[in-house]
């Protein structure tokens, strides 16, 4: 198989993503009972989503097993990293700053306002 370069997740691609690192490798039918828990949702629906992450790259699915068990093809991290960066040239020409001040512009609590600032100034001390 292919070594393939995920591309973005759609918004429900990102729901199964979000069970599959919370749970680790699953099969369809512990992701569709997880994702059926918060949301009307077939069994089908589950498993032609999973059949096109595979195909994107987004999962991989070991075949050797049956049932069939997926996993994500990047860590949460590494998704999030490139889903803000895609925003960050898409919606904001490349401008850290801009998208920063959109952020801080939104509904922000005081304690994650300090947490962003002790994240900033453990990223200057590192670099200095």
């Amino acid at each position: 198989m292919p070594n393939k370069e995920p591309r973005r997740p759609t918004d429900g691609e990102l729901e199964i993503l979000r069970v599959l690192w919370q749970h680790g490798p699953s099969t369809v039918r512990e992701v569709h009972e997880i994702l059926a828990a918060d949301k009307r949702t077939t069994y089908n629906t589950t498993l032609k989503l999973m059949q096109i992450m595979n195909e994107k790259g987004t999962v991989t699915r070991d075949e050797s097993r049956r049932p069939q068990v997926y996993r994500a093809s990047l860590p949460e991290e590494r998704m999030q990293q490139r889903l803000v960066s895609d925003l960050l040239h898409r919606a904001f020409g490349g401008s850290a700053r801009k998208l920063v001040a959109a952020l801080t512009a939104t509904d922000i609590s005081e304690e994650e306002l300090a947490e962003i600032r002790q994240l900033l100034d453990e990223l200057e001390e590192e670099e200095q």
